[in-house]
């Protein structure tokens, strides 16, 4: 039995899991793929003093650069993080030097996805990312092979772990965003510098990549409209679930007439559709296919682990000599599908006012939505707080976004409106 001769770089929480793995399970691993899965060379910062005992004799490089050019592996793990660097000269020295490369690094395939997979098909070698998108969740592995006979019409989920946690614990606790954010930086779900995650970027850089999976095209992550949770309150929750919805970050593709529509905001859901039962630090995925219809994924969207399964299931496609184009079908034969802008987006939509407690303010809200020709589905109103302002909230029927737009900077503008209106869109799922 020949070994599959493995360089990793980069020995952090993913990295450590991997090791851990691949000598946990080496037997099955190696009983599934017809090979050895086999630690060679590793490079990193320092040693984690809890996996040097799994790497005694494994050949170590101070330089990750020069450990991709040995002649002693076969394939480069890079586990470095960041989508410009080291991580990225690496990746590109690799699959120059012959070798390939797997990597859990979706900053690094959203923004130079298109280039490396060219290099990589030139040089006859595999690119392979599957722990790049929703952690343990086979999602792209699921598009190219198990579901590649159908044509995709949507493809929405969680994609982030933290916002997820961050929405759940709201709802469950009553507790404002700073408090809960607070909490889970305690519990290591979130950040010190949370901002990549609330932002919606880590979800943004999954959807670009899934996009280009799903659809056929080259990855455009610049073409992503994202929002993130920061400005989602108490009240937004409370009204949520009187309206019979529950609020989640949402990354969500679509090819419509116009171009593909890629988008990642908070979005108002059904509390019967799967997507609004999946709490916690869990991702989920729903892909639209017409054949199969919806297919949804759940689980362990990050961490140690559930990471780690992802990288070494690519290994072991690496040992079974499964591979195919990074992103499914050669870089040359992606299409170039135009991009559907945000204000394009139609659906409804709900906005909350903080008011003054007076007469009219109603009536003077509902005229800036019957002059933008925007129709209002529902009203709900509160009584009065002690500091004389109360909670206006409003839900729409169908409309497009720049119509939308023009009904919140117009609102934002009353005199009664003592602060800035919240908005967030409502998406109509298949229960």
């Amino acid at each position: 039995m020949t070994n599959l001769r493995i360089g990793i770089a980069g020995l952090g929480t993913v990295g450590g899991g991997v090791i851990k793995l691949l000598a946990e399970n080496s037997l099955t691993h190696s009983n599934r793929s017809g090979r050895s899965l086999h630690i060679s060379a590793a490079s990193a910062l320092e040693m984690p003093n809890d996996i040097a005992p799994l790497l005694e004799g494994v050949e170590w490089f101070d330089n990750a650069i020069e450990m991709a050019k040995s002649t002693s592996i076969d394939v480069v793990v890079e586990l470095i993080g960041g989508e410009e660097g080291v991580a990225l000269k690496l990746v590109e020295s690799a699959i120059r030097s012959g070798k390939s490369v797997v990597t859990a690094n979706k900053a690094l395939i959203a923004n130079h996805g298109n280039e490396l997979s060219a290099l990589a098909e030139s040089n006859g070698v595999a690119l392979l990312f599957e722990a790049a998108v929703a952690g343990g969740i086979p999602i792209l592995k699921s598009i190219r092979e198990g579901l590649a006979s159908n044509k995709f019409d949507r493809v929405y989920g969680i994609l982030n772990g933290t916002c997820n946690y961050i929405l759940t614990e709201m709802e469950e606790s009553g507790r404002d965003f700073e408090s809960v954010l607070t909490e889970a930086q305690s519990l290591g779900y979130a950040e010190a510098d949370p901002s990549t995650d609330v932002d919606g970027l880590d979800a943004a850089h999954k959807l670009s990549i899934l996009t280009s999976m799903a659809f056929g095209c080259p990855v455009d992550f610049k073409a992503v409209f994202v929002e993130g949770i920061s400005n989602i309150n108490s009240l937004d929750i409370e009204f949520a679930r009187e309206l019979g919805y529950r609020i989640k970050l949402l990354g969500i593709t679509k090819l419509t007439k116009n171009g593909i529509e890629q988008r990642v905001h908070p979005c108002m859901v059904s509390y019967r559709t799967p997507i609004a039962k999946v709490n916690g630090v869990l991702n989920a995925v729903v892909v639209e296919g017409d054949y199969v219809g919806q297919t949804v994924f759940e689980g362990a969207g990050a961490g140690e682990k559930p990471t780690a399964s992802a990288v070494v299931g690519d290994l072991i496609d690496l040992a079974r000599n499964h591979v195919a184009s990074p992103f499914s079908i050669p870089v040359s034969m992606l299409e170039k599908i135009p991009s559907q802008s945000m204000d394009q987006r139609y659906g409804s939509y709900y906005v909350r006012l903080i008011v003054k407690d007076q007469s009219g303010v109603l009536a003077d809200a509902a005229k800036v939505f019957a002059e933008e020709n925007v129709s209002i589905e529902s009203v709900l109103q509160r009584g009065r707080d002690p500091d004389s302002t109360v909670p206006l909230i409003l839900t729409t029927h169908d409309t497009n976004e720049a119509s939308m737009m023009k009904v919140y900077k117009r609102l934002a503008g009353l005199d009664a409106v003592v602060e800035e209106p919240a908005l967030i869109r409502i998406e109509h799922f298949q229960p």
